[in-house]
């Protein structure tokens, strides 16, 4: 499971630098001022939680299956949340109107919530 979490965490990561040099330098030119704030935040989000995966595949003293269920969540929370702000940020440039599916951020949001807080609860009642 540790290297499952390590590697997912090093590709958010890649792909976190990989799609804030896309916004920077092509979605610029493309993009109002606000769009591309939003785009940063879906990266920044993104990035936020590789680090997390990182951490989390290097904590030792945790069990797997509460290793798993908190990946499982910044997962599907960070897919849902930054991807969803990344279609959204560059709605204009698409024949889809990703509004119509904008209920996805909250719902990935309150994921990484649920799993920051699984994480906490873990460690506070560990013996």
């Amino acid at each position: 499971m540790n290297k499952t979490i390590l590697i997912t965490g090093l590709l958010f990561g890649m792909l976190a630098v990989i799609l804030g040099a896309f916004g920077a330098h092509s979605l610029k030119k493309v993009l109002t001022i606000e769009a591309l704030d939003t785009f940063e935040t879906g990266v920044k989000y993104q990035m936020y939680h590789a680090l997390f995966l990182l951490v989390l595949g290097g904590i030792t003293t945790l069990p797997d299956n509460t290793k798993k269920v908190v990946f499982y969540l910044i997962l599907a929370g960070t897919v849902l949340f930054s991807f969803s702000i990344y279609l959204l940020a560059t709605n204009k440039l698409t024949g889809f109107d990703f509004r119509k599916i904008g209920f996805i951020t909250p719902i990935g949001g309150t994921l990484l919530i649920l799993g920051w807080g699984y994480l906490l609860f873990a460690i506070l009642s560990k013996k």
